[in-house]
């Protein structure tokens, strides 16, 4: 039974909004008190979280269709739908999310970090908070906006400091399990560690991770044996130890040969020219094992590599290496600049930026692309004329009408607004405030009305100016 998995295609939804409600408050005496609706809840997020004590990505590997639940639609007498929960799973730290294409789109290294991968739809106004001093009586209220969908990719990248490569069998797990408190099956035959361990070892004041790459054998880098599954497992790692067995049963083996094979497998993956490397030789308690080390010690120390003789198995030459290593490590950490505080980058929209493109397609039909009007067509409710009628004013106010006009577009030319898997298409007919001659002043009832002073008809005439330039979609209650 799988019990590490290490990739895994995980697809998240998160929350559509509530609707909102379009009602009218009524009493005894007061058939007509005014709009009341409430507003929908917001839909919730999904949410990845860095939680240290989880080392695998099994459980996205049995489960890899995760949903946040959705807000609750308004109710009249001004009450507002219940906000949907977010859905917060928590990842391993070192955590690489990317798109099916390959992109990297989040790298989660440290307890907490968070990243959003799908974000909840808005829920929709209800009537109460679209009425203005024009506008007293809507009949509509706007639809919830559906939730976010994606497919992503979740890679896990082991954080250590220290990472063992060589052959199978070399003794890398040996070597953890002797310095450190890692408890790693150890057989002698080849191929036993499927899976990357990791442990923490304790030299003097400093403190560093280790963990070993099964594995590597030639042509890893191009997918032979387990090699390229974990290969990215040593992509953090601060030093590289090439563990060489000198007790090999091979006869076509040697300790030099083997170095200059892991070397090239890790150069065709790339990456990792820039890393530091040590060298250990195990098995020094086997009599010939011990004279073969003497024997390529030389030649490995005038290649450059800093050579250890040890024996996991006897406990030789383990100190020196433990704290050989953790100097290596704290120079490495000493060397990293330090970490700057979060820096929020503020990007301004041109002052000529629409929010909008319009491009005539090669049918002849006019797409309409921009993050406003193709949520403000999902917040529609085409069964209403009123509503519909509303969408009609918000896109005149935006300018999508000026612009179709200057794109060529005429009477009765097909228009669509949102992309091709999910657009509202309809033949356009040029209106000035879409609808008011049909319907009149959407949202007045005159039974609401009474003679008003002229100061008071003064101020709704200023409230009707100010209305013109409001975003109503851009209102969020506390």
């Amino acid at each position: 039974m799988t019990t590490f998995v290490d990739r895994v295609e995980l697809h998240v939804a998160a929350g559509s909004g509530g609707h909102g409600c379009a009602s009218v408050h009524r009493e005894k005496f007061k058939p007509l008190g005014g709009p009341d609706g409430g507003n929908g809840g917001h839909g919730g997020d999904v949410i990845l979280v860095v939680d240290q004590s989880v080392t695998t990505l099994l459980d996205y590997h049995h489960s890899p269709h995760r949903k946040a639940t959705s807000g609750r639609p308004g109710e009249g007498g001004n009450r507002s739908g219940k906000d949907g929960q977010d859905l917060v799973l928590p990842v391993p730290d070192g955590t690489v999310v990317q798109d099916k294409a390959g992109n990297v789109l989040a790298d989660l290294v440290g307890q907490g970090t968070t990243y959003v991968a799908a974000e909840g739809g808005r829920g929709g106004l209800g009537n109460a908070a679209l009425s203005s001093a024009r506008r007293k009586a809507p009949g509509f209220a706007l639809l919830g906006v559906p939730g976010g969908l994606q497919d992503i990719v979740l890679e896990l990248k082991t954080v250590a400091d220290v990472a063992l490569v060589g052959y199978p069998s070399a003794g890398k797990s040996s070597l953890i399990s002797v310095l450190s408190a890692a408890k790693p099956k150890i057989a002698d035959y080849p191929f036993t560690t499927l899976v990357p361990n990791l442990g923490v070892v304790t030299a003097g004041s400093t403190v560093y991770t280790i963990a070993d790459v099964p594995g590597l054998i030639p042509g890893a880098s191009q997918g032979k044996g387990l090699g390229l599954e974990f290969l990215r497992h040593v992509e953090r790692c601060s030093v590289l130890v090439h563990v060489l067995d000198t007790a090999t049963l091979e006869s076509e083996r040697d300790p030099v040969s083997d170095l200059d094979i892991i070397e090239e497998e890790l150069k065709q993956y790339g990456g990792l020219g820039d890393r530091p490397r040590m060298v250990v030789l195990n098995k020094i308690d086997v009599p010939d094992g011990k004279d073969l080390a003497e024997m390529v010690r030389p030649e490995l120390e005038s290649r450059g590599y800093r050579v250890f003789e040890v024996s996991a198995v006897a406990h030789m030459g383990l100190k020196e290496l433990s704290f050989a290593l953790a100097d290596v490590v704290a120079k490495g950490r000493a060397a990293k600049p330090a970490e700057e505080a979060t820096r929020i980058v503020i990007r301004p929209k041109a002052v000529d930026d629409a929010g909008f493109t319009v491009v005539r397609e090669e049918d002849g039909l006019y797409r309409v692309r921009g993050e406003k009007p193709e949520r403000w067509v999902r917040q529609t409710d085409f069964s209403n004329d009123e509503a519909v009628g509303y969408l009609a004013d918000r896109l005149s106010r935006l300018g999508v009408e000026t612009e179709l006009m200057k794109a060529g577009a005429r009477s009765g030319d097909g228009v669509a607004i949102g992309p091709e898997e999910n657009a509202v298409v309809f033949d356009w007919e040029p209106t000035v405030m879409a609808g008011a001659e049909m319907l009149g002043r959407r949202g007045e009832d005159h039974r609401l009305e009474a003679p008003r002073p002229a100061e008071q008809r003064r101020r709704d005439k200023q409230a009707e100016r100010d209305e013109s330039e409001q975003e109503y979609d851009d209102f969020k209650p506390f």
